[in-house]
């Protein structure tokens, strides 16, 4: 991608999970992208859950250890920053440095404000490859984001093996 006519760099963003899919769109991604996006600002992003402690009010009888709950919230941290650790080393064996972003929430809604915060020019996502009950039941984010998100949307889908 070439940079603006104000001199500023596109932004691409990835958006992974802790899924192989994701993981796979974002090595093809850097390797079949490589050229379009060596100049470009590359974001890797992803959602953190948001926390229903209803499971967790409804085991302790309504009173849930304020430990308890940060506890939970610490490892949704936790597993928000590997997952982006383990993204950026993956970037950087195709020589890219990329930026991290974690933001909290349902990741459909959270990829698509994100697009929009931080002007990105492309998104890259994998696909689960579920099929239409599973999709029905559970929504896609890949098709959430294509419908909804302000920018172009790239779905990777992992070969079947």
């Amino acid at each position: 991608m070439e940079e603006g006519k104000s001199g500023e760099k596109k932004k691409v963003m990835v958006a992974i999970d802790d899924s192989e899919n994701s993981h796979y769109a974002l090595e093809w991604a850097l390797d079949k992208l490589r050229e379009t996006i060596a100049d470009s600002d590359v974001i890797i992003f992803t959602a953190q859950p948001n926390s229903d402690l209803g499971y967790v009010y409804a085991s302790t009888l309504g009173v849930a250890p304020v430990d308890l709950i940060t506890s939970i919230q610490e490892n949704h941290k936790k597993v928000a920053s590997f997952l982006l650790d383990k993204a950026k080393d993956i970037c950087a064996k195709y020589g890219i440095v990329a930026e991290t972003v974690t933001e909290i929430g349902d990741p459909k809604y959270a990829i698509c404000e994100a697009v929009e915060k931080l002007n990105i020019e492309l998104l890259v996502l994998g696909s689960h490859n579920r099929g239409p009950v599973q999709r029905a039941f559970l929504g896609s984010v890949s098709n959430y984001c294509v419908n909804n998100a302000k920018c172009p949307v790239l779905v990777v889908k992992k070969p079947a093996v």
